[in-house]
């Protein structure tokens, strides 16, 4: 489905996409500051998406945009192919998980659907990528995803770390060299109401965080 699409607007459908999972709608200032482009050039963008045939957002001045179901299945198509890629470069190429992002940011937009389905077959028909986040299915569902933050955790309570929502890759290196990454074990050890601060054991290793941190990392309890 996504090659009827350019890159650019793959990128846009992605970003709403990303933007609408916390929120119903978003706004042109944040679809532009996450683009970073101008909000007359996301705007610009928007409005094509809006009378595209059929269209793939729909778009109130003033109340923000959403995608259409169209534009919903094109975003999770671009993110499918992201994310198998992600994980055939780590996994099958030995990137680490902090080179991944860009490379399948480049090749997200070319790949066949028959390669796709290539890799996920060479894959195992894998449901996460090296960061945790979820691949979607051949059908386009997501498989359920941990939303309990690592931030949100208090001292006793345990947990295993799910996913990293940061591309960053000074930040996915951090968190490797601490052993901060997807199925660790984490122990709270104490809390700093005033400052958010966790106090967390992670193997043998005890360390202090702040909510820059804690707030990417998302954990299942146990």
């Amino acid at each position: 489905m996504h090659n009827r699409f350019s890159a650019s607007v793959q990128d846009y459908l992605k970003a709403i996409y990303e933007l609408t999972q916390r929120q119903e709608r978003a706004s042109t200032n944040e679809i532009a500051q996450h683009m970073g482009v101008t909000p007359a050039s996301a705007t610009g963008m928007i409005q094509r998406l809006a009378i595209a045939d059929p269209p793939l957002v729909d778009y109130q001045k003033h109340r923000g945009v959403s995608l259409t179901e169209v534009g919903r299945q094109a975003a999770l198509e671009v993110i499918r192919h992201h994310r198998l890629l992600e994980l055939f470069l780590h996994e099958r190429l030995g990137y680490t998980w902090d080179e991944v992002h860009e490379e399948a940011d480049r090749l997200e937009h070319v790949i066949s659907e028959d390669l796709e389905e290539r890799i996920a077959q060479a894959l195992g028909h894998p449901l996460h990528d090296p960061h945790g986040d979820p691949i979607p299915t051949h059908d386009l569902h997501l498989p359920q995803v941990a939303e309990t933050r690592l931030g949100d955790l208090r001292q006793g309570q345990r947990a295993i770390v799910q996913r990293v929502k940061n591309d960053d890759p000074h930040f996915l290196r951090y968190l490797s060299e601490i052993g901060l990454t997807p199925q660790a074990h984490v122990a709270v050890l104490g809390h700093s109401p005033f400052d958010g601060n966790l106090h967390i054991q992670v193997g043998a290793r005890e360390m202090v965080l702040g909510p820059a941190i804690t707030q990417s990392i998302f954990v299942e309890v146990e």
